[in-house]
């Protein structure tokens, strides 16, 4: 553990944190995209299967077990509790087109041919791309609500962070984790274009991001 790592998970707990209160105060999902929500459910259920198989630290479990409640519990909000206040269409990303390429790559490309391997590599894969849908969201609208941009962008600051985790392991561990480190740069490069709208944009006082509409 180093500060890098920690300060990434802060991140990523805040960000998720802010997504679901964001839910819970308004008592809408408008502007949040569903499928993403899911993604990021799949993510955390196929990452974290050892919590049956290994004990690692008690800060370690705790983590998981909160990003996999909170996970949940914003899909179930989404999708039932406050499923009138879901814009489905504008939620309309073909996540099959994300689901098959990091499946068939996940058995290509990983460390060991086990199925808590692979599904372990499936889930590094998948986040790399989960935030497509929201972000594909927010350009079909042409806007989105601060809150839901601070929610973006300590996900993308998360990612960053875990990139300066990694160099930092390297340097002093030697370690290197091949899969981990360009799924991270590849999710990081999703995030540039939003980080500087975001910095232009909403840090500057103005209450939306409003984004070039698609043609």
């Amino acid at each position: 553990m180093n500060i890098f790592r920690l300060a990434g998970d802060v991140c990523h707990l805040v960000a998720i944190i802010i997504l679901f209160i964001k839910i819970w105060r308004t008592k809408s999902c408008a502007g949040i995209s569903g499928k993403s929500q899911l993604l990021f459910a799949l993510v955390f259920t196929t990452r974290y299967l050892d919590l049956f198989t290994s004990f690692i630290s008690i800060y370690n479990t705790v983590m998981k077990v909160v990003f996999l409640s909170l996970a949940y519990a914003t899909v179930y909000m989404i999708y039932m509790r406050l499923r009138s206040t879901y814009d489905s269409e504008s939620d309309s990303f073909r996540v099959e087109f994300l689901l098959v390429p990091v499946a068939g790559l996940s058995f290509l490309e990983n460390y060991a041919f086990t199925p808590l391997e692979i599904l372990w590599t499936f889930s590094i894969y998948l986040e790399s791309v989960a935030i497509l849908p929201q972000l594909f969201m927010i350009t079909k609208t042409g806007e989105a609500e601060s809150i839901t941009t601070h929610y973006l962008f300590f996900l993308g600051l998360y990612r960053a962070l875990y990139l300066a985790n990694w160099v930092w392991r390297y340097h002093t561990e030697g370690f290197f984790d091949q899969i981990a480190v360009v799924s991270g740069v590849v999710q990081t490069i999703f995030y540039c274009d939003f980080f500087y709208l975001y910095v232009t944009r909403v840090l500057r006082g103005s209450g939306k991001m409003s984004l070039p509409m698609p043609v």
